[in-house]
């Protein structure tokens, strides 16, 4: 899983796992969701990130079973 934020155009790309994208659907006019050919999600893209996602404030906890 990579997280990935771009300053330049407000950005957050989260990838779930590398695969080849098959399709990208908009689920609002700004949040598009990648899927592979089996229609696994593989990636959400968020535009205008700073207003929609707490980017300066990103942490990540794995969590152990």
């Amino acid at each position: 899983m990579k997280i990935r934020y771009f300053q330049d155009t407000d950005t957050l790309y989260i990838e779930f796992r590398a695969a080849e994208v098959a399709e990208t659907r908009d689920l609002d006019e700004n949040t598009l969701l990648d899927l592979d050919a089996e229609g696994n999600i593989c990636a959400i893209t968020v535009e205008h990130a700073k207003n929609r996602a707490d980017v300066a404030n990103l942490s990540f906890e794995q969590i152990a079973a």
